[in-house]
């Protein structure tokens, strides 16, 4: 067993897991288990992953999809894997629920097929840069492919495998920023003063029980990033912080029994 000490990212731990695997099952597991773990972030510790941001996974899968429900029991596989491998003291797997279905009418004529995604200036300025580094990245890969397929001992050509494997993984993650992109559409600065909040405004929250001040931004769930305090528009701190006003009370309801802050300003 791999104690949880030896783990220092989830970008390990999800390449450790697959390793596991017979060849077809990694295939297949292997991008949505990478997926997973760029979203909560690479290089971020396996510890670190709490019941919140797993449960928070699902909001940011379409239903749509029509793999939705598959995808989930692949990162379902890893989380346990998890467990049991001794990274974290509890199966995450089982905060990753799948949401409840709601009918979907066919697009027909002109009306777009594809999901509106709503994403700050920031971000899209970021996600333009990483596809930028991420090409550059790929190029320097297919030099290394082939320097290491010159050796003709592909038995135990380490380096040719795991440049195969990097470049895979960035290759999916391009694909999936470009697909992001043509979704989007940018979250313009508001001018007129914070009335009522909205995507891409931060909150700022006084804790009513311990009078901490928190920040939050709410943005689409493709945006979440728990490190930089961006919460996702369909979280339950989302849902209850959104179309309220300076001075709003809001309750949040969690298993260990109500949060309460007071909205203290808006920010735009």
């Amino acid at each position: 067993m791999v104690n949880s000490s030896q783990i220092h990212s989830l970008g390990e731990a999800a390449t450790r897991f697959l390793a596991t695997l017979p060849a077809e099952k990694r295939d297949i597991s292997q991008p949505e288990v990478y997926k997973f773990a760029r979203w909560y972030g690479w290089d971020r510790p396996f510890s670190g992953l709490v019941p919140p941001d797993v449960a928070g996974y699902a909001e940011q899968l379409s239903l749509s999809d029509t793999d939705y429900t598959n995808k989930l029991v692949l990162v379902r596989a890893f989380l346990a894997y998890g467990k049991k491998a001794g990274w974290s003291k509890t199966n995450l797997g089982t905060h990753l629920k799948t949401k409840k279905s709601r009918t979907v009418t066919k697009p027909t004529g002109r009306q777009s097929q594809r999901e509106v995604i709503s994403l700050t200036r920031e971000r899209y300025g970021e996600i333009e840069s990483e596809i930028t580094s991420l090409k550059k990245r790929s190029r320097e890969l297919i030099g290394e492919i082939q320097r290491a397929a010159a050796d003709k001992d592909f038995r135990e050509n380490a380096p040719l495998a795991a440049a195969r494997e990097e470049r895979g993984h960035v290759e999916g993650r391009i694909k999936e920023l470009q697909e992001t992109l043509k979704s989007a559409t940018v979250l313009e600065e508001k001018k007129e003063p914070a009335m009522k909040t909205g995507v891409g405004d931060t909150i700022v929250l006084n804790d009513l029980a311990s009078g901490e001040e928190l920040r939050y931004m709410i943005v689409d769930p493709r945006e979440v990033d728990p490190s930089r305090g961006k919460i996702s528009i369909a979280s339950p701190m989302g849902k209850a912080l959104l179309g309220r006003r300076n001075g709003d009370t809001v309750e949040i309801t969690v298993r260990a029994g109500k949060l309460r802050y007071r909205i203290e300003r808006i920010e735009r």
